[in-house]
């Protein structure tokens, strides 16, 4: 493997010209296609299997426009103090105000209070659904303005109007102002560790060519495969994050071989051909990761994770061709400025080396300086430090992360409606005078839809079917059943006497649910409880159940990947056991400000509810794959310390004194960037964005910088052990460039020894002479 990155990188070093032709080729040939077609906008959660999706296409087979799409509004009327809608005034305003609504080009009806009955029982609060012909997206801005007029005329009159339903709906930001925060954080962090304006701009130079070529890519095929923004703001901040530190790893690694003293071309070979390798398995860890969400069988949650991957693979195909590619037109552009300095006052110098010295040099490639310098930096008196003391360190790291984990155990699942916008949009004002008047069930009403096809009686049936569900215990009221043309088949909505995200509405669904065989023998009719909140109980549900076959596949292959790296069966356990702590810490963290609202307002969290179902499942999988990624690169050059002679010991501080203060780094710019999309108005992309920045400290810095070298220390040289079966059935993966280190050897030593058989014939010449 490493041979083979080996000759990539020294190819894209020497047709730089044609490499970087190539990716711009690629990127103008996606963006011609992206401008071109169009992203859809998040048409709601499909879960396949449940009863709530079941019945809803139902009635989308059996109710003519069912599900289309159409934008909504509800005008909400609430009479000042003592007073009462019904009040004549009042009563002759809101006529008034829907009289104007309803002649709006673009409205299908809208229907009084009076008429429809919607009138709370103490006449303070009434609501008028207004309905529309095309998607909210389609509304033009006269029938926006026509129902914030609504609002003001309403004022006029001495009544508090708000808005509720989707037609005023702002299409929530994947990131905005603050994304750009997290970028020009990145860069000053690259700019800090590397000590070079050009060394800091190529890895943000590759990540923003790479999230450009997945960006454009998904908005070319989004039409055909349904993929919408919350796709491309999740594919864009992995691409980011990955990219730069793909990118970062392989720079650090020229400099450090430029620093061994060789040529620009054969150490931008050697970068790609050691941390290349490092680079490409932590990619493939990322991509098990994603696209083992489709193993859950939702559509959405298959689409978002094989994007990211598609992105995640972009990512690093450019970071092994074109940064080689870019450092043969800066060579030493990317060096520190005393590097630079130490080549200028050098140049010209020559040395013989003897055989002894090409052999040592070859060592030193192979190793590189983490296992032949003595130099004790910031990594290695750490990881001296940590050796010192590996079972306090280990046991404070498992029971402080435990600590952390804590609030995950009182997880709940659910989605944001519009009861966790801040107060200050209408339509949160709108869904607290709702539930206000008419009972915190009213904005979460189960759906009933009634199968009476092939009964002697459907009315008969349907209204027996109204009857029992209205009686049972926590049901405030049904609505009269409506009919589909055919006749056969009813729809009618209940009120929970709890709110959407209660658990006893929970225990309702599963309550009616379970009544359906006593109801069904009675009626002669079936039933099936959809709606938006029996389909979140059922995603949750489904979520929870997917989630072990999850954990089962994406983990089981990381360990046969990591099992082909490092050829231990340790260190891959070990790796796992901190990705699960790492993941529990940071869902631990997402439900204490989410659900709990420790320091809510500080993050911009307006309203405390359940988190997003599909949130953990899809941040497992980001954070595996992050987490492996760091596995890699530190493990890799530990174990490329000990392949090269280090005691187990040395070699953790061999492999740390290389490896921490890049990954420190990385993890960084990792945080940067994902701590960015913090402050995007889409409650899942905050979500993640949030617990994967926290996710990456945990990991970072506490798993991997702390736990895996005590974990190490206490394992010795078992952590390297494999029964000789499996050593000999597994195939050879070269990560560590043993194999290049080799080929380097002989080639020096080789031209060593001719070197000094020239010498000493010419020695013998001028003797003679």
């Amino acid at each position: 493997m490493a041979t083979m990155l080996y000759r990539l990188g020294r190819s894209a070093f020497r047709w730089r010209w044609l490499v970087v032709a190539l990716w711009i080729g690629v990127l103008a040939a996606v963006g011609i296609g992206a401008s071109r077609a169009h992203l859809g906008s998040d048409s709601g959660l499909a879960m396949p299997g449940t009863e709530s999706q079941q019945a809803a296409d139902l009635m989308k087979s059996r109710f003519a426009g069912a599900g289309g799409g159409a934008a909504t509004a509800q005008l909400v009327f609430v009479a000042p103090g003592g007073q009462k809608v019904t009040a004549t005034e009042d009563k002759a305003a809101i006529e008034r105000i829907l009289a104007e609504v309803g002649a709006g080009p673009q409205v299908a009806s809208a229907t009084s209070p009076f008429q429809a009955g919607t009138v709370s029982k103490d006449a303070s609060t009434a609501y008028a659904p207004v309905t529309y012909k095309v998607a909210a997206n389609g509304l033009t801005d006269a029938s926006k303005n026509a129902l914030q007029q609504a609002i003001a005329q309403g004022k006029s009159a001495g009544l508090t109007v708000e808005v509720g339903g989707t037609a005023l709906t702002k299409t929530p930001s994947a990131g905005g102002a603050s994304e750009v925060v997290g970028i020009v954080a990145a860069a000053l962090i690259l700019l800090v560790t590397f000590g070079a304006l050009a060394a800091a701009g190529l890895p943000l130079l590759v990540a923003l060519l790479s999230v450009g070529i997945g960006s454009a890519g998904i908005l070319a095929v989004g039409t055909a495969f349904g993929l919408s923004q919350t796709t491309t703001a999740l594919a864009t901040m992995l691409g980011l994050a990955v990219g730069i530190d793909y990118a970062v790893f392989i720079v650090s690694r020229y400099r450090e071989e430029r620093a061994n003293g060789h040529e620009p071309r054969e150490a931008a070979a050697l970068a790609v051909g050691t941390a290349g390798s490092s680079v490409l398995f932590a990619g493939l860890t990322v991509v098990i990761g994603l696209a083992g969400l489709s193993v859950v069988g939702v559509p959405m949650l298959t689409k978002m994770g094989l994007a990211a991957a598609a992105t995640v693979v972009v990512t690093v195909l450019v970071a092994l061709t074109l940064v080689p590619a870019l450092l043969g037109f800066w060579p030493n552009a990317v060096l520190s400025r005393r590097a630079r300095k130490g080549r200028k006052a050098g140049h010209g110098g020559a040395a013989h080396g003897s055989v002894d010295a090409a052999a040592n040099g070859a060592a030193a490639t192979g190793a590189g300086s983490a296992g032949v310098s003595a130099t004790l930096n910031g990594g290695a008196r750490w990881a001296k430090w940590i050796l010192r003391r590996p079972v306090p360190v280990l046991l404070l790291t498992v029971l402080g992360l435990g600590v952390i984990a804590l609030p995950a155990t009182g997880l709940h699942l659910g989605s944001q409606d519009n009861g966790t916008l801040p107060t200050s949009n209408t339509e949160r004002r709108a869904y607290d005078d709702l539930a206000k008047a008419f009972g915190p069930g009213f904005n979460g009403p189960l759906t009933i839809v009634v199968d009476a096809k092939g009964t002697p009686d459907p009315k008969a049936a349907v209204a027996s079917v109204a009857h029992a569900i209205g009686s049972t215990s926590g049901v405030v009221s049904v609505a009269t059943p409506r009919f589909n043309a055919a006749g056969d088949t009813a729809v009618f909505s209940a009120i929970p006497s709890t709110g959407p995200s209660d658990t006893k509405t929970t225990d309702l669904v599963h309550a009616i649910r379970g009544e359906r065989a006593q109801i069904d023998a009675a009626s002669g009719a079936t039933y099936a409880v959809t709606g938006a909140t029996a389909l979140d109980i059922d995603s949750a549900a489904k979520v929870q159940h997917a989630l072990p076959l999850y954990l089962a596949v994406v983990v089981g292959l990381a360990f046969l990947l990591l099992l082909f790296v490092f050829r231990s069966v340790l260190v891959p356990l070990k790796a796992a056991f901190g990705f699960i702590l790492s993941v529990l810490a940071a869902l631990g963290a997402v439900v204490a400000v989410f659900q709990w609202g420790w320091l809510a307002n500080l993050l911009g969290v307006h309203q405390t509810g359940p988190i997003m179902t599909l949130m953990p499942i899809f941040m497992v999988g980001i954070i595996f794959g992050l987490a492996m990624d760091y596995e890699v690169f530190i493990a890799t050059r530990i174990r490329e310390a000990h392949v090269h002679g280090n005691e187990p010991r040395q070699a953790i501080v061999s492999g740390f004194r290389a490896s921490a203060r890049v990954v420190v780094a990385a993890a960084l710019i990792m945080t940067a960037v994902f701590s960015g999309f913090i402050g995007a108005d889409n409650a899942l992309i905050k979500m993640i964005g949030f617990g994967m920045a926290v996710a990456v400290l945990f990991d970072a810095f506490v798993v991997r910088m702390a736990l895996v070298p005590a974990a190490l220390a206490l394992l010795g040289k078992a952590a390297w052990w494999m029964p000789r079966w499996l050593d000999r059935v597994l195939p050879r993966v070269d990560v560590e460039g043993e194999a290049l280190a080799k080929r380097r050897a002989g080639h020096e030593v080789t031209a060593a020894v001719t070197a000094e058989a020239d010498e000493s014939d010419r020695d013998a010449q001028t003797a003679a002479v």
